[in-house]
């Protein structure tokens, strides 16, 4: 059975680790969400907007019955409600202990890893597997119009509402930029991404959205907890009518992270993989 964690103090994340080679429950290290999202305003129970983090999964193996090894790429979908998220480590040493066990078929596969995924995130967790050279993997682009070839000046590299404006003119629009990139929090290490903004309200200026997402460059935080951040600080902002806030980090350790937050009845665009991830 996965732990209770309520820090990150024993996280495998950030430490030398023995990688297994049969299937455990126990390697998955939950972490509550709540804790980053207090100081954002969040209040769990009450969650100002629906959402997924949407996983992909691209070392994933196991044995079928006769000992012949099966390779897969999986897409897992954690509800943004769920109290707790799953560390990427964690999740990593998890799925290398099936590499040498063997289960009955393809179904038994995807029945242990939503049953375990699911204890641990304490909310249901979907899970598909694709073959590797599934067209529905293939690379595609984002929607809308991209802001990275603003010329602007940056000197301030961290996030700050304050940087956002907006104008009188209301506005439908999508946009996007690859220049996103955060740090562990744990590690320290580079999360490399982009970020897509749909949304109808006030017209965002564009130069000043694109300071305020590079600010996030030497900001330290996990992908759900930054892409939580923008939608806030939007919504605090600009008060838009309706909001989608996707980003799809670049993958680490065979795991890509795409998480999107919205405002109610709102969606992102279909599940797509960018050629970075």
């Amino acid at each position: 059975m996965s732990r209770r964690p309520e820090t990150l103090a024993d996280a495998p994340l950030g430490r030398e680790s023995a990688y297994p080679e049969r299937y455990d429950v126990g390697l998955l290290y939950p972490i509550p969400r709540a804790a980053n999202r207090a100081p954002l305003g969040i209040e769990e129970g009450a969650l100002p907007f629906v959402g997924e983090d949407e996983w992909h999964a691209f070392e994933v193996s196991w044995l079928n019955a006769r000992g012949k090894p099966v390779v897969a790429v999986a897409r897992f979908r954690l509800p943004a409600a769920s109290p707790y998220l799953i560390e990427s480590k964690s999740w990593k040493l998890y799925l290398n202990g099936f590499n040498q066990s063997r289960f009955a078929s393809r179904q038994a596969v995807i029945e242990t890893l939503e049953r375990d995924l699911s204890r641990a995130a304490g909310a249901t967790v979907s899970v598909a597997l694709f073959a590797v050279d599934d067209e529905a993997l293939a690379p595609r682009r984002l929607p809308g119009e991209c802001l990275d070839d603003l010329d602007i000046a940056i000197d301030d590299y961290t996030p700050s509402v304050e940087h956002l404006r907006v104008g009188d003119e209301v506005v439908e629009e999508t946009l996007h930029s690859h220049l996103l990139k955060s740090n562990c929090p744990v590690t320290g290490q580079p999360d490399w991404g982009s970020v897509l903004i749909r949304y109808r309200g006030p017209r965002l200026d564009r130069e000043v959205l694109l300071r305020y997402l590079v600010g996030y460059r030497q900001h330290q935080d996990f992908h759900e907890h930054c892409v939580e951040h923008i939608f806030m600080d939007l919504m605090a902002r600009a008060r838009p009518e309706r909001l989608l806030v996707l980003a799809r980090y670049v993958r680490r350790g065979g795991l890509d992270i795409s998480p999107w937050r919205a405002t109610l009845g709102e969606r992102p665009p279909e599940p797509l993989r960018l050629a970075r991830q």
